[in-house]
């Protein structure tokens, strides 16, 4: 909220396509828990799914049932998944496979994009250097040079600065690691043939490429952004659709990558309550009414509100882009397509802050930064959507009159 200037909303309670504050204010919600409720609030099927499960014990220190039957849903959807290890969050999932791709490669240095957010990993907590393929610099107060120094950071969709990181650390980089559709700089979806470029260069580097589908996993087609664009790496890290909206994310690969892991392999990972019989019935109940239809029925939902958010923004005269893929999109103030995190930059804050404070004002709860991907789901129906243009054609001509 310090990026839209004003204190969090404390809500209290969810429903469908909406949240009700603590005051009784009704808000059409595009922030879906930041991602996991593609079928809305309080989905009656998920409801019973984790009430039925808590009858049975919170948790048990051992397997259970729908720990495996999610387990194999997951590999049925996810091209490259062979094997699953869950954890209880994405940052467990990504420092996990971390871990597995040193313990393999025997390398230490991992590669990441500028503005990618892979969760709180204090050697992912890092920004670029001065200058080309140096180490990352920490990036928050706590996370030391040590831990930083073996991060190197370079520019998404830009092929020749990963072809030149990756041969100027040659025989050194453990994994590459990438949001297939990065959406914590904003949605900035890859250029076309930046996807293809990123397996080939990190096979020919001997590093595994990890692809964190947190976000886009089972949210853009039934098996993700590796579906949808016929792309796989070598380790896969879901979370947020996976659990139905509670703690649960996970690490999925081929079987002789993930039995490396303890206790098959030598390679150390654990957590309590990581795969509880709770957060996998309510994982594998949305997973069950997730069918193809849906997904067709979400790219329609998304494309009619990123073309009315257009629309909106030609008649108000405003300067807008709205990148977009199903179920993701973002709304920068900016004069340029952004195909980077310095394009995201550059783009208008101040302007986003007002516009999103006059959304809320007319009942539209949007992401309170421009660096956040809207998250519409499946229980938006046309009233919401027609709600949601309206609110925005309102919005965007408050926005430019306060500019002027």
């Amino acid at each position: 909220m310090n990026a839209v200037g004003r204190d969090p909303l404390f809500i209290a309670s969810g429903s469908g396509p909406e949240l009700r504050d603590v005051d009784g204010n009704r808000f059409i919600d595009y922030v879906c828990s930041w991602g996991p409720l593609i079928l809305g609030h309080a989905r009656p099927e998920v409801v019973e799914a984790i009430t039925t499960a808590a009858q049975r014990g919170s948790s048990y220190g051992a397997p259970s049932e729908t720990e495996l039957l999610l387990a194999e849903e997951v590999i049925r959807r996810v091209p490259s998944a062979e094997m699953v290890r869950f954890t209880s969050s994405g940052t467990e999932a990504v420092m996990t496979a971390l871990r597995l791709a040193r313990s393999v490669t025997g390398r230490d240095k991992i590669l990441k994009f500028e503005g990618a957010y892979h969760g709180h990993v204090d050697g992912l907590l890092a920004e670029a250097g001065s200058g080309l393929a140096t180490h990352g610099i920490a990036a928050s107060p706590g996370v030391t040079a040590a831990q930083a120094k073996d991060t190197i950071v370079v520019p998404w969709n830009d092929s020749e600065q990963l072809d030149a990181a990756l041969e100027a650390t040659a025989g050194q980089v453990a994994a590459v690691v990438a949001e297939p559709v990065p959406a914590n700089m904003g949605v900035v979806p890859a250029r076309e043939g930046f996807l293809e470029r990123l397996v080939e260069r990190s096979r020919e580097a001997g590093a595994l490429l990890i692809l964190d589908e947190v976000i886009t996993g089972f949210r853009l087609a039934r098996g993700g952004a590796q579906e949808r664009y016929g792309t796989s790496g070598d380790l896969t890290v879901l979370g947020k659709v996976l659990g139905g909206g509670l703690p649960l994310a996970a690490v999925a690969g081929p079987g002789e990558l993930m039995e490396r892991l303890a206790p098959a392999g030598t390679t150390y990972q654990a957590g309590t309550l990581s795969g509880s019989p709770i957060a996998t019935a309510a994982g594998l109940a949305t997973l069950e009414l997730l069918a193809e239809s849906d997904y067709d029925r979400l790219e329609r939902i998304t494309l009619r509100l990123v073309e009315g958010l257009r629309e909106a923004s030609a008649e108000a005269g405003a300067s807008v882009q709205v990148p977009s893929v199903c179920g993701l999109f973002s709304l920068f103030f900016s004069d340029a397509a952004v195909e980077s995190y310095d394009g995201a930059k550059a783009a208008d804050g101040e302007a986003y802050a007002r516009f999103w404070a006059a959304l809320l004002e007319r009942g539209v709860y949007a992401p309170p930064s421009p660096f956040e991907a809207w998250f519409p789901s499946l229980a938006h129906g046309d009233e919401e959507l027609d709600r949601t243009v309206g609110a925005a054609r309102e919005a965007l001509r408050e926005t430019l009159e306060v500019r002027a």
